[in-house]
């Protein structure tokens, strides 16, 4: 790369990404359940979500954030388990001291998850993200994989790579011809959609997107463009932010074929709370006001708010605001293409509670 053409060649950055942890932690704590595909949140038989699914598992497709009863014909022989939140923090608790024996530049983003800023350390990154693994592993008995590269974009997708127990390395030489061949999907922000755009315009790896220019890119995706254009390219500036704050999560579902039955649809919504609570509980979050976005089949998207006295994540509390907000919504037989709901106004449950007044009628 070329001068200024990408992040400072002496940043190092490491993301430690924890391998199938619920699951992981519910077989280290139940020894029945080891070498066995197990299944954390929902019960079989009955609506809700996967929260997380152990590797026995994944083997036969089951993935987290899917439908119940999908996973268990994937997987007839899965065990489901119920989420044990505190436990998991606990696990998180532990596993967040060994990253601050390293740097106290740590950006957790949730509980089996961080970036580590490692930058000037006396020791090498490779050396220190190895070095954690291997404490987390002897401390607490359960494996995680690591990224490093220059940039917090790049350390995210190297973490994947070799999963599980893993660590995948990308040094400032070979930034570009990483992202070259980096397939369109793995880069930050495109989902389903974005992804069919990107294709008809015949972009399929990174190659194809540093070959356009800044202009189209904005063109074709607004604001985004100028993102695409940068991360291709290797420009990650982002810093490691140890106090960061999150303005908003949200859960949203884009639907194969459109939704005309009310009892459908109010079984997505529900599918669609319980993940968006799991989220919540996994990032150690409460959220005061809650989101309903709806699209139409016509791509009409209509969206209404409303604000709670008292912050939550209970998947019920969810749920009954968001199907209020839905009964708000005239579809006069028309169908949904998709439906999301999300909350803002975060906090950490262990904030001093400040009382907010609901905004009034629903929005």
């Amino acid at each position: 790369m070329g001068p200024g053409a990408g992040p400072h060649p002496q940043r190092k950055i490491i993301h430690i990404d924890m391998d199938a942890f619920y699951a992981s932690v519910e077989q280290r704590d139940n020894p029945h359940l080891r070498g066995k595909p197990v299944l954390v949140g929902g019960q079989p038989g009955k609506r809700g979500v996967v929260a997380a699914a152990s590797y026995e598992a994944r083997a036969f497709g089951v993935r987290s954030a899917m439908p119940t009863i999908r996973a268990q014909q994937l997987c007839p022989t899965a065990i489901f388990v119920r989420p044990n939140f505190e436990r998991y923090k606990q696990v998180s608790a532990q596993i967040q001291a060994i990253f601050k024996d390293y740097t106290p530049l740590v950006e957790p983003l949730s509980l089996d998850e961080a970036f580590l800023d490692v930058t000037g350390r006396a020791r090498s990154a490779t050396w220190i993200a190895n070095e954690i693994r291997a404490r987390i592993q002897n401390e607490t008995r359960l494996t995680a994989s690591a990224g490093v590269a220059p940039g917090k974009f790049l350390a995210k997708v190297a973490s994947d790579i070799h999963k599980p127990n893993g660590i995948f390395v990308i040094t400032p030489d070979e930034v570009h011809d990483f992202l070259a061949q980096l397939p369109i999907r793995k880069f930050f922000g495109v989902g389903k959609a974005t992804e069919e755009k990107m294709k008809q315009l015949g972009i399929s790896n990174g190659s194809d997107l540093q070959a356009l220019s800044l202009d189209f890119l904005v063109r074709h995706f607004g604001k985004t463009g100028h993102f695409y254009y940068q991360i291709s390219r290797g420009i990650d500036n982002r810093e490691v932010k140890p106090s960061r704050e999150r303005k908003s999560i949200s859960v949203e579902r884009t639907f194969p074929e459109d939704i005309y039955e009310v009892t459908h649809l109010d079984q997505m919504l529900q599918n669609v709370c319980e993940e968006l609570s799991m989220r919540m509980e996994k990032k150690d979050l409460l959220g005061r006001t809650l989101h309903l976005k709806v699209r139409l089949e016509n791509f009409e998207t209509l969206s209404r708010s409303f604000s709670r006295s008292v912050p939550t994540r209970q998947m019920t509390d969810l749920y009954e605001t968001a199907s209020t907000l839905l009964s708000h919504i005239e579809l006069k037989n028309r169908g949904v293409r998709l439906i999301g709901v999300g909350c803002s106004h975060l906090q950490d449950p262990d904030d001093p509670e400040q009382l907010l007044l609901p905004l009034g009628p629903y929005e």
